[in-house]
C-alpha cells in the first residue's frame, strides 16, 4: 500500500482512467460501476493526499480538486460515448422507439433526451457525489485519529 501511496499524481490519474474505462465497459456504456468506483476513489484520495499533506484546508482543497478531475474524465467519456446518439433527434427517418434506449418518459423523443441527459450529465455528477461522500467520511476518520494522536502527546 505504501508503494501505491507514493506514486506520482499523473500515474494515479492514469490508473483511475484505466479503471474508469473498465467500469464503463462493464456497464456497457452505462456508468453504474463508475458511480460505485467513486466510493473507492474517495477513500483512496484521502489516503493518497494525507500521506503527503497534513493541513486540513489543503487536504480539503486537494480532495475536491482530484474528485473534480475524476468527474471531468467520466463526463468526457460519456460525452464521447453518448453524444453521437443525439443526432437521432434531428433525423426524422430514425425510429427512436427501436434504438434500445429505455422508454423512461413514455415518449421516444423525450426518453432519448432524458437518457442522454442522465448518462452525460447526471451520472458523472453522481460519481462526484459518491467520491466526495466517501472522501469526507474517510477525512472524518483521519481527523479523529489526528485529534486522538494530539491528545496522546
Amino acid at each position: 500500500m505504501k508503494k501505491l501511496l507514493t506514486i506520482r499524481p499523473l500515474w494515479a490519474f492514469s490508473l483511475f482512467i484505466v479503471l474508469d474505462v473498465i467500469c464503463i465497459g462493464l456497464g456497457m456504456g452505462v456508468p453504474f460501476f463508475c458511480i460505485l468506483l467513486g466510493f473507492v476513489v474517495g477513500w483512496f484520495l484521502v489516503r493518497y493526499i494525507t500521506f503527503k499533506i497534513s493541513e486540513p484546508p489543503q487536504v480539503f482543497y486537494k480532495v475536491l480538486q482530484y474528485a473534480g478531475m475524476t468527474c471531468a474524465f467520466t463526463f468526457i467519456a460519456m460525452l464521447v460515448l453518448w453524444a453521437p446518439l443525439s443526432s437521432y433527434l434531428f433525423d426524422p427517418a430514425k425510429d427512436l422507439a427501436n434504438t434500445g434506449i429505455p422508454m423512461i418518459l413514455y415518449e421516444p423523443q423525450a426518453s432519448l433526451i432524458g437518457w442522454i441527459v442522465l448518462m452525460v450529465f447526471i451520472s458523472p455528477f453522481l460519481q462526484l457525489l459518491t467520491t466526495l461522500f466517501s472522501a469526507y467520511l474517510s477525512l472524518l476518520g483521519w481527523m479523529k485519529s489526528a485529534v486522538r494522536d494530539q491528545k496522546a502527546v
